[in-house]
């Protein structure tokens, strides 16, 4: 950028500025270290850390159950994401497996189990027919709660990724995974047909519907290799530690910049994978008429000048 384009930039940009408010590297001086998740977050089947400032690590934490969704941990996730959200303490998510052999087992069939006894104790059809629909929109908004959330989601997967953990990756916005991961759409082998988002995300995330239909019908196990190749997943790395690293050094990068950006870029990349150009193009439009004016806008201007890294505020 020349001296004079800049110039112009700078004086529009100052009188944009709050009345007492510095201009530049430390207008945002008032972002202080983000408190750790430990201390504010207390989950029974998830484990939250701040490894870094502004990273928040959940772990899932089942680990004598292969991590196997029970109903307190659909709930837990739910509720985890939607607190994250509002967090200004978190810019980034990373989920991983935790302590478990396997990232999941998918669905806890004891918990299954504990389902049919509720049902079986009810009559009429009817009846039975709207204890599980509340129960299946519990589980959807679950999944869901990783894509509504305003942080970016990464998620490492490692050894077993099955059934309701594939539903739940594909509603992350990295996917990550080891060289021994494995994967199944695993609904079919146990009569169902996947209803938590699976047969709705997956097919826009890897963009085949032809493998996604074969895996869908069938159930079959995918190695990483695969799931690499369809776009599944971004990277592989050759153990659990690798993995943890390479995603930690994702979600650092990320949280540096400026979160009204990056929040707002998720806002319209989800919106717009389900609506057209245009309509994309108008939601981004309505979100930069007030992004633009921001101080995080002047003070990365100011920093990619003077050569400095940004600071923001929290969010």
């Amino acid at each position: 950028m020349n001296k004079v384009a800049f110039s112009a930039i700078f004086s529009t940009l100052k009188t944009m500025a709050r009345p007492g408010v510095p201009i530049g590297r430390n207008l945002c001086a008032a972002a202080a270290s983000s408190s750790n998740a430990s201390e504010k977050y207390n989950f029974k089947t998830l484990k939250l850390t701040t490894p870094t400032p502004f990273v928040v690590h959940v772990e899932f934490n089942r680990p004598d159950r292969m991590n196997a969704f029970n109903r307190q941990l659909w709930t837990e996730i739910k509720d985890c994401f939607e607190q994250l959200h509002n967090d200004p303490d978190c810019r980034v998510v990373v989920l991983s497996g935790g302590t478990s052999k396997h990232f999941t087992a998918g669905i806890d069939l004891f918990d299954m189990m504990k389902l049919g006894q509720e049902l079986g104790a009810i009559e009429e059809v009817g009846r039975r027919g709207r204890l599980l629909e509340g129960t299946i929109k519990l589980y959807q908004d679950c999944i869901s709660s990783l894509e509504h959330c305003y942080k970016p989601v990464i998620v490492a997967v490692h050894s077993a990724c099955i059934g309701a953990g594939l539903n739940l990756i594909t509603a992350a916005d990295i996917r990550y995974c080891t060289r021994d991961a494995f994967f199944s759409l695993k609904e079919v082998d146990i009569g169902l047909a996947a209803d938590v988002g699976a047969l709705q995300r997956f097919p826009r995330v890897v963009g085949n519907q032809s493998w996604v239909r074969e895996l869908s019908f069938t159930a079959r196990k995918f190695a990483s290799d695969e799931a690499s190749s369809h776009g599944l997943v971004s990277r592989v790395f050759d153990n659990r530690e690798e993995l943890l690293k390479g995603a930690m050094k994702l979600a650092e990068e990320i949280a540096s910049k400026s979160p009204i950006a990056v929040q707002g870029t998720k806002k319209n990349l989800v919106f717009s994978a389900d609506h057209t150009v245009q309509e994309g193009l108008d939601h981004i439009r309505g979100i930069n008429m007030l992004n633009l004016q921001s101080e995080d806008f002047l003070n990365a201007i100011m920093a990619s000048q003077s050569k400095e890294t940004p600071v923001f505020a929290k969010l």
